[in-house]
């Protein structure tokens, strides 16, 4: 088998899902896809999995630091003290050593005047190893989307693109954080900076903030996509601790040679609700995601382009330790060996970091 060629994340057609002798001339082709088939139609089914399938939430989990030295950083740590509070799940540690869940979504696209398009209807399949091995299974309209972490490298299976690694550290999956799983809202936020407080959807709210470093930044960007910033929010009751919304937002610049800049920029807002006592823990089982995607730049004389998508999602269950579920779950495709250089199999896009 020969190398595998540079991936780009978007989608593509089935001519441009030939692997192409020239990574950089594929490249281009597929941005062109992007630019015809994103702002000037309406959004197609491949375009909503590719957003809202399966994206990364913008950090790693947190790893036991020293204690904290200033009065933000000591508020953070008291807000996520009530929360593991309140949803119990400090009980999960050490005895939990697998989840498992499934769920529903319902996707639609929503255009410029406010009308919602046709929605598309599916079901999900999540396991999780504690605490960074995890695979999830989302099926759509006939199409499914896999993607897993077998704790080293991330990876995602589509039907246009095949297997293909993210760029970056290793990051949970975001549905995951959407209340999912309280250890793993937790860790990640264990590290945030407090913002303040915040009214949201009718909630009085504690407001933590958090970015990944420099270092992470240029570790997921290239030559012709730049990561320039990535911030994730989350807002927690005051009243009961709970995490009820999430929102991140990424900025990408890509540019090809000899053209000028675009920017997107991507903001993912959650509304998480419907927590429910699964094992002595609080697991949220429903919400709803708005997905707002902006592409601008000098060349765009129209001015900016934006795009609307939005999720409903359930949870149908939950279980803990589940027998059976070992490391082989979570060993990514054959497509991605380890003799593959890692920048060979990259994860990019401007629609999903």
């Amino acid at each position: 088998m020969g190398r595998l060629a540079t991936l780009s994340e978007e989608p593509i057609n089935d001519q441009d899902n030939k692997r192409s002798t020239s990574s950089s001339s594929k490249k281009w082709r597929n941005w062109n896809w992007i630019k015809t088939h994103f702002f000037h139609k309406k959004p197609d089914l491949k375009i909503l999995l590719s957003v809202l399938a399966c994206p990364l939430f913008p950090v790693p989990p947190n790893t036991p630091s020293d204690p904290p030295l200033n009065q933000l950083s000591s508020s953070a740590q008291y807000i996520i003290q009530h929360f593991t509070a309140a949803t119990g799940c400090r009980k999960l540690e050490g005895t939990v050593k697998n989840v498992f869940a499934t769920g529903k979504v319902e996707m639609w696209a929503v255009d410029e005047v406010g009308n919602t398009g046709v929605s598309e209807r599916g079901c999900f399949v999540i396991w999780q190893m504690l605490p960074d091995k995890w695979q999830i299974e989302l099926a759509v309209a006939g199409h499914k989307v896999v993607a897993g972490s077998d704790g080293t490298v991330a990876w995602r299976h589509t039907p246009w693109l095949g297997a293909h690694a993210a760029k970056g550290g290793i990051r949970p999956l975001r549905r995951a954080v959407q209340g999912l799983d309280p250890l793993a809202v937790s860790a990640v936020f264990s590290a945030a900076q407090y913002m303040g407080e915040k009214q949201i959807s009718g909630i009085d709210c504690f407001v933590l903030k958090l970015s990944p470093d420099q270092k992470d930044l240029v570790d997921r960007s290239d030559n012709t996509a730049e990561m320039i910033k990535h911030v994730a929010f989350g807002y927690f009751s005051q009243r009961n601790g709970l995490l009820v919304h999430l929102e991140d937002s990424y900025l990408t610049r890509i540019q090809s040679p000899g053209t000028h800049p675009t920017y997107w920029e991507t903001t993912m807002s959650t509304k998480i609700e419907d927590y429910k006592m699964v094992d002595g823990v609080m697991i949220a089982h429903a919400g709803h995601s708005t997905v707002i995607i902006t592409r601008f730049g000098d060349n765009l004389k129209t001015g900016p382009a934006i795009t609307r998508l939005e999720e409903s999602w359930t949870i149908d269950d939950v279980a803990f330790n589940v027998q059976g579920l070992s490391m082989d779950c979570f060993i990514p495709p054959k497509e991605l060996h380890k003799d593959y250089p890692q920048e060979d199999l990259d994860w990019r896009s401007p629609l999903h970091r």
